[in-house]
């Protein structure tokens, strides 16, 4: 089964960023990391392909392209590769935000 974490603010009692994360605040943050990449589309490719809409930050790692998406205010990521824990770690740190496994 794939582990797959969500940054989101609900759960903060201070709230002074706002209760959500914007896109706007994500677009900001991801545009200072080089191995990022914004699109409005993720396509999986398999034994077939299958193409997603939605706001996703494209993380670049050792020849594969792991999604961080923006949907309804949180920002989600799978933990399958666990190189992206730490970067997952930074970016709620920045973002302001808790993160929630499942």
């Amino acid at each position: 089964m794939t582990q797959r974490y969500r940054m989101t603010r609900t759960m903060r009692e201070d709230q002074a960023q706002g209760p959500t994360i914007t896109l706007e605040e994500c677009q900001r943050y991801f545009a200072d990391k080089p191995d990022f990449a914004y699109s409005r589309v993720y396509t999986v490719t398999g034994s077939t392909t299958m193409s997603i809409e939605g706001d996703f930050f494209l993380w670049s790692y050792g020849g594969t392209q792991i999604p961080f998406r923006h949907y309804q205010g949180d920002l989600y990521v799978s933990g399958t590769n666990p190189a992206v824990i730490p970067v997952m770690l930074e970016a709620a740190e920045a973002l302001g935000a808790d993160v929630l496994e499942g």
